[in-house]
This record gives structure tokens, sequence and C-alpha cells, in this order.
């Protein structure tokens, strides 16, 4: 951190003075993104899928610890609690969950804040913990309350625990329950946890050490606690990296391809979340900071670690979703804060800049003619904020900037936080990209929900009060239609999948989601035949679906229909 990678004490740095000025200048249109962006958000199909499984599966009888959502135990019951305290229609019971998800964050970064005044300037911690804090709320639709969000929030909780307690050993004891919790989230998502105690291993080596120590030992217990609480987790954590066609482990390992990939795949994250293009000049002005060669090495290497280890959990996992490397993000927000806020005299002028002008690149990139939209581009770019990095890096080096810019300059230096923070929450901005190419944007996002709503709406007033359902689709519609399942598998992830993996049939889990087909079925059954396709998927499967329910064709472009039992069968 930028008065401790320095080596020089904080009381060191030149004093800030104090100005009515600072919380209105950024405080008020900080409010205002996390304000609109509450009202506006709206989840994405992986939300959608989760609660529209905890939802379902409760009103069959199952609590969270039995109901099958693709995630593990922890999460689960941290959406159920999230969904617990909403309340009203469907628009208003997401804005209620993602208003309390803000909430969290905030109270994460608060916390980091109060810990990083213990070792930073308060100019330092300011803005570290705040573009902290506004990147885990402001992020992008696809990040937000998924498990490496939750986890992201869980590590700042534990960071600021380890480093913001007084004496080591309770330090240790209180960031191991956050760091424990945030293994737990995905299990994939260790990695988190893990670069969250390399953050605190930079700035006091002995009590990192105690943190990972007791942080094992505290996942472990979780991870015990849960198998004993859930009846089928251990099932479930075996068979469930088992119907993940995408995983390295079933692809194998094609260096060409996976490098190519993974220059695309950071680019199109760059496009999502532009603080990404300023980690390396970030980096670089922290480094030029650094006194002595050694401290440099390690600071680098830390760097690369945590750098190359992201890569590597989205590489394992095969399906490049733009989420899964929302940790890096998140520690360039906080690398950005530490570099603009720990100048030695005044705030980086050129990287500052540039800080302020990649928080229109979203909407710009998106409205960009297709032969701009490339991955060249978006490396481009981020050259040019390495380059102003350096600039700055040479001027602080020759001591040009002499004179302190105080509260003015600390106050354009956050508001141009914000304005970069806040680039991916504008209706034109980008929801989704691949390889360079925008694919929607966020208003086309919305529009594409109202649709998927409005459909669904229709398909569920077919549907008796109260009457259950086989749910043979996405968790989009489940999530729309919300009539209660039948088993502990509300919607049946393990089925679509021999579409794919004919020996995900084997699987115990598998065979238990099948059995909620012909075992006591549900007088109804929602068929997607876009996702589920009967004809592709395990056969003896097929055949048990045609002996239980009568499914009509698919009607022109709607390809989702309502099926019903057939008489006789029970």
């Amino acid at each position: 951190m930028a008065t401790v990678l320095s080596d020089a004490p904080a009381a060191s740095a030149p004093r800030v003075r104090r100005s009515p000025l600072w919380w209105p200048v950024v405080a008020v249109p900080a409010a205002a993104a996390v304000v609109y962006t509450v009202l506006t958000r709206r989840p994405t199909g992986d939300i959608r899928y989760v609660l529209a499984a905890l939802r379902t599966g409760g009103e069959a009888g199952y609590s969270p610890s039995e109901v099958f959502t693709h995630r593990p135990f922890f999460y689960r019951w941290f959406i159920a609690l999230l969904d617990d305290i909403t309340f009203g229609g469907v628009v208003v019971r997401e804005t209620v969950m993602y208003a309390a998800g803000t909430l969290l964050a905030a109270a994460a970064a608060y916390a980091l804040y109060q810990a990083l005044l213990r070792r930073l300037t308060g100019r330092e911690a300011a803005l570290t913990a705040g573009a902290t804090g506004l990147l885990m709320i402001l992020t992008p639709r696809t990040d937000f309350l998924q498990p490496e969000w939750a986890a992201v929030v869980l590590a700042v909780f534990g960071v600021a625990a380890a480093l913001g307690v007084a004496r080591p050993w309770p330090a240790a004891l209180i960031s191991a329950l956050p760091f424990g919790l945030a293994v737990m989230m995905k299990y994939s998502t260790a990695s988190t946890a893990a670069f969250g105690i390399l953050l605190v291993y930079v700035v006091d080596r002995g009590r990192a050490i105690r943190v990972a120590l007791v942080s094992v030992v505290g996942a472990v217990v979780l991870f015990a606690l849960s198998v004993l609480a859930g009846s089928h987790e251990w099932q479930w954590t075996h068979d469930m990296p088992l119907i993940n066609q995408s995983a390295l482990s079933r692809t194998g390992i094609h260096p060409a391809h996976l490098f190519a990939q993974s220059v695309d795949f950071l680019a199109d994250r760059s496009v999502l979340s532009p603080v990404l293009l300023l980690l390396p000049g970030a980096l670089l002005l922290l480094l030029a900071r650094v006194r002595g060669r050694g401290r440099r090495v390690e600071l680098l290497v830390i760097a690369l670690a945590i750098g190359c280890g992201s890569l590597a959990v989205v590489i394992v996992q095969g399906n490049w979703f733009m989420y899964h490397a929302f940790q890096l993000t998140v520690v360039a927000a906080a690398m950005w804060g530490l570099a603009v806020g720990g100048g030695r005299r005044s705030i980086p002028r050129c990287f500052g800049v540039v800080s302020l002008l990649f928080g229109l690149l979203p909407v710009l990139y998106a409205q960009a003619p297709t032969g701009v939209q490339r991955p060249a581009t978006i490396w481009a770019l981020g050259l040019v904020a390495l380059l102003a990095a350096a600039v700055d890096a040479w001027r602080e080096s020759r001591g040009a900037d002499r004179v302190s810019r105080g509260v003015l300059s600390a106050a354009i230096a956050a508001l141009a936080g914000v304005v970069c923070l806040s680039g991916s929450m504008w209706p034109g901005s980008p929801h989704l990209v691949a390889h360079g190419k925008v694919g929607s944007t966020n208003a086309s996002f919305l529009r594409g929900v109202e649709r998927k709503q409005d459909h669904d709406r229709q398909l569920r007033e077919q549907i008796p009060d109260g009457a259950r359902v086989l749910y043979l689709a996405f968790g989009d519609d489940v999530y729309f239609i919300d009539h209660p399942a039948q088993c502990r598998y509300p919607i049946s992830t393990f089925l679509q999948r021999s579409r794919f993996l004919p020996d995900v049939a084997d699987l115990k889990s598998f065979k238990e989601n099948a059995d909620c087909v012909d075992h006591n079925p549900a007088p109804y059954a929602v068929l997607d035949r876009v996702w589920f396709k009967p004809g592709k998927v395990d056969p003896e499967l097929r055949r048990r679906i045609s002996a239980t329910y009568d499914c009509p064709p698919a009607n022109g472009d709607l390809k989702i229909v309502l099926c019903k039992r057939k008489s006789g069968t029970s």
C-alpha cells in the first residue's frame, strides 16, 4: 500500500486540509450512480436460476440445505436470507434484494476504510476503500450477487479484520470466518480468499501467516458443517463438477487456444470494467514509490500471482463467463485507489485524466463500428493508460510536482474514479461482450427481460393456482412462472446435461433428478424445447418423459410449452 509500500510512516505524508466541499463533489454523483443502479439493474439468468430453485423448492417443502441449485450450501443460504427480507411484486423484490446487497458491500468498504486508517493517510484510505466499495456496488449486473461477488465482499471483510484488529491472533481468528465463508461460496472462490491473504501479506507478513493458518482450518470446519447440515451436500460436491462440459478436465490443455482465449477474455472483461485497463498503470505507480529492489521484486511477484491466479480460475472452469474474473477487477480498483491516493505530493495527473475518460469507454465502445470492436483496440487503450502512468511516475521521480493540491486535487481524483467505475451501468453500455464484439447493451437486456416476463406470465395463467410443476426449463422461466416444484431438484439441470455428456446419466444425482419425472409426478410440466431438447437427452429419460406427460409441439417462435400429466399415471 502506498504509504506502507514506500516504507515511509503515515505521518510523513502531507496533511490534507479538510473542506466541506469534499463530500458534495464526490458523494452526490456517487450516490446518484448507486441509486440509479439499484433501481434499474434487475438480475441476470444465473441469479434468477438460484432464486427460482430456492423459491419453488421451498414451496415443495425443502429448505436451502436440501434443494439443488448448482451452488454450494452456504451460498444457497446467503441468497435465501437476502430473499427472505424482500416483499411485494417481482420488481420490488429484486430492488429490495439489490439494495441489501449494496448495503452489504458498503459495509465491507467502510470496514476496510477504518482498517486502512491505521496504516495509511486519510486520502489513501478513502480512495482505496471508496474505489473498492464502488466497484463492488457498480459492477456490471453479470457480477452482482454471484458467488464470486459474495466471496470478494467476504474477503474484504476478512482483510479489514486482519489489518484493523489491534492484536495479531485475535485479528486472525476474527478474519478466519469471512475468509472461510469466501471459500464456501463456490469452492473455486478459494482463490479469492487466497488473494485477500496475499494482500494482507504485502502489509504485514506475520499477520498474513496467522490468518492463512486459521482460515484453512476454518474453511475445513465450515465445509464439514455444510456436509453435516445438508444430506446431499457431499454427493452434490462430487457430482457438480462432472456436469460441466467445458471444464479443463474434459477439454484438455491446448496452450495456443487458451492463450488466444485469455487475450480475448481480458479485453472483453475490460470493456465491461474499464478499471481493469488501469491495473498495469496503477501497479507501475506503486512500484515506482517502493524503496529497494528486493521489495519491488516481491511485490511484483505477488501481483503476478494474483493476476495469473485469477485467470487460471477462469481457464480451469472453462466457461469463460465474465463474472469468473470479478476478483481481478476489485484488485484493480483497490490498486487504482492506492496509486492515485498515494502520490507523494499531488495526484498523478495524466493517469487521473485517463481514468476519467475511461468512464466513457463502455458507451462509446458499444456505439463504435464493428471493425473497431476488437480486442486489439482494448489492449491499445490499456497501453495508453500504462504510458500515462509512466509519465506520472517519471514526474514524481524528478520532483516535478512539488505542491500539494490538497482537498481539490483529491476530490477531482475521487470524482474521476466515480466516473470510471460507473461507466458500465448506463443503458447504452454493453451487457455482454464476446471476442471484442458487443452482443447486447443494458437497454436491450432489460427489453428482453420484459418480453420473457410477459410470455411466462401468459404460461403461468394456464396453470391452476398452487399446482405443482416439473420444470424442464432454465431458471428464467421457473423464476417468472413461480409455481411450486415437486422434488428437491426444481430445475432439471442434471437431466439437461445429458444432451452434452452421456456419462452424466450414471451419476446418482441424475438418477434422483430423473425420478422426479415419474415418481409421484407433478400434474404439469413446463418444457423448453431449446434448452432441454427432448430428442437429444438420455434415451431412457426421454422415454420416461413421454410416458408421463403429453407435450404439445412448439408454437412458432415460442419453444416453451405446457405439458399435462397423462391420465392413469401416478
